[in-house]
């Protein structure tokens, strides 16, 4: 296995270090769209990209990262958070995935759900402040994407629907509720739960200026030993002429393509993706089924992941590969290759979810090697339909583990990435920016630009020419993204002899206009 590995990191080194981009630079404002998409979808296998998502995991449930303990003043929190989100830029992360519906509640003034009790320590209790609008702007004044992470059936972590707030809707609608494995749950096979998780995910879609709406693995409870789902009299009332796991299939599959519509209704330009556990079914089970051989989340929690994908109800999939390269019953190296192969043909979008909290110490001895998590990355690169990556959860990677945060920043997050633009959304480029001067300063080159015509762009994006010839199609080139402003330092320019300098204008969904540039001698 570890030979495999070198022999990736080798072919990768290789073409790393012979890439030019095999064109002659263009001259300022020369390069069109089209010729820069060419130009991209040119770039040598294994490059690092210019365009990836690169998203971390915020959880709330339980105070897992955030706020890191209930109660805690509404200045503690928002500087928790402030901090959560400089760290996460600074390694030059593009966005997070907050959770903000942990259990049926909410971390905003919610008409259909009391307040969350992981804010207060007091479910239906105000923090005294918007935590999910205070997120939103913060998110946005670093440039980072904010996806709304929602947990769409989960009513508590604990079974006693008394201990819920009296105006809680599962002590308003006890036959929604279910008790399964000292948890409580909406009942998916109950249209009227379904229909008031929708709703009250909406009410964040339509008043909040979120980039997307997320859910993770979790629909049917995972399987409990000596534990029975009791949905019996629902079966009996809505699954005529379905075998009991069709029908709770169906479920699901209703609730995913009812909000996938709903979302797309009333903004079309919010992404919807699920990160689903991350096998579907295996090939002994199925032979549409990946080589793995472990729990299958078709059968298990009746989340039909595959179909999601291929009928382009969502716009990403963020499959959980929690395992390591060569792992018996669910190698990382099988998985990457089915998951591209599923999204393959589809404008759906893949990122892979990584176990950043796996990093250093695990069962599989593999996790202690340092070279793990930077060998899927690699990895990654031999599959273009690979998107981006997203790590659970930020405090873990955030501790550095076997110093993979420091190999992000001096290595594969060496550059900002731009975030991909969806095949789902609709839209177009913006205006070019106006002229762009350069002059030298005591702190490097200063570059500023003026607003192009049009609507004003969400971000303008700065980069600096090589030596190779290439300008704004290589990821290496990539100095900055700027929000808010028309102004740019380089603080690492060539000390002497000439320079040019691009900047081009994208809009909130990641559209990049052409370049303007300027040369500096």
């Amino acid at each position: 296995m570890r030979a495999r590995r070198i022999m990736v990191m080798l072919l990768t080194t290789a073409v790393l270090t012979s890439a030019g981009c095999g064109q002659a630079a263009a001259p300022p404002d020369a390069l069109t769209p089209a010729a820069a998409a060419t130009a991209a979808d040119g770039c040598p296998l294994g490059e690092a990209p210019k365009r990836s998502l690169r998203g971390l995991w915020i959880a709330s449930v339980v105070n897992i990262n955030w706020p890191s303990a209930t109660g805690l003043t509404p200045a503690q929190q928002q500087a928790e958070l402030r901090s959560l989100f400089d760290r996460a830029a600074g390694l030059r992360f593009n966005a997070v995935f907050l959770q903000v519906r942990p259990t049926a509640d909410a971390f905003w003034p919610s008409p259909f759900e009391p307040w969350s009790q992981y804010l207060t320590g007091t479910q239906g209790v105000s923090p005294g402040y918007d935590p999910l609008g205070f997120a939103v702007s913060e998110a946005h004044a670093r440039n980072l994407e904010l996806h709304a992470w929602f947990n769409p059936f989960r009513v508590s972590m604990q079974a006693d629907v008394n201990q819920l707030v009296a105006s809680h809707p599962a002590r308003r609608h006890p036959n929604w509720v279910e008790t399964y494995d000292g948890r409580l749950y909406y009942n998916p096979g109950v249209p009227a739960a379904r229909q008031h998780s929708a709703d009250a995910i909406m009410d964040a879609v339509t008043r909040y200026d979120l980039d997307g709406v997320h859910f993770d693995d979790y629909f049917y409870p995972y399987p409990a030993a000596g534990q029975t789902f009791d949905d019996a009299a629902e079966f009996a009332a809505y699954g005529s002429g379905s075998t009991l796991g069709d029908w709770r299939r169906g479920n699901v599959d209703a609730f995913v393509q009812t909000l996938a519509t709903r979302i797309k209704q009333a903004k079309p330009h919010v992404r919807f993706g699920i990160s689903p556990f991350g096998i579907w079914r295996n090939q002994a089970t199925d032979p549409l089924g990946s080589a793995t051989n472990g729990l299958q989340s078709y059968d298990a929690i009746y989340a039909d992941t595959r179909k999601w994908v291929k009928q382009e109800w969502i716009d990403y999939v963020a499959p959980q590969l929690y395992w390591t390269i060569g792992f018996p019953a669910a190698p990382y190296d099988a998985l990457v290759p089915w998951w591209a192969q599923t999204v393959a043909g589809t404008r759906v979008q893949l990122y892979i979810g990584q176990a950043a909290y796996r990093i250093g110490g695990d069962t599989d001895p593999n996790w202690g090697d340092a070279a793990e998590m930077p060998d899927h990355l690699l990895l990654n690169r031999q599959h273009p339909e690979v998107a981006g990556d997203i790590y659970y959860s930020i405090e873990e990677l955030l501790a550095n583990p076997l110093g993979f945060a420091d190999r992000l920043r001096e290595d594969f997050h060496a550059h900002p990435a731009l975030v991909p633009v969806s095949p789902m959304v609709p839209g177009t480029a913006p205006a070019a920016p106006g002229a762009v001067t350069a002059s030298r300063v005591s702190g490097g080159v200063r570059l500023t630009w003026s607003a192009g015509g049009g609507a004003a762009p969400a971000y303008y994006a700065v980069y600096r020419a090589d030596g190779a010839g290439c300008g704004i199609e290589a990821g290496r080139n990539l100095l900055a993204t700027v929000r808010g402003g028309t102004a740019y330092t380089d603080p690492t320019p060539p000390p002497v002899g000439q320079v040019t300098y691009y900047v081009t204008a994208l809009n909130r969904t990641h559209h990049e206009s052409t370049p303007r540039g300027t040369t500096l001698q």
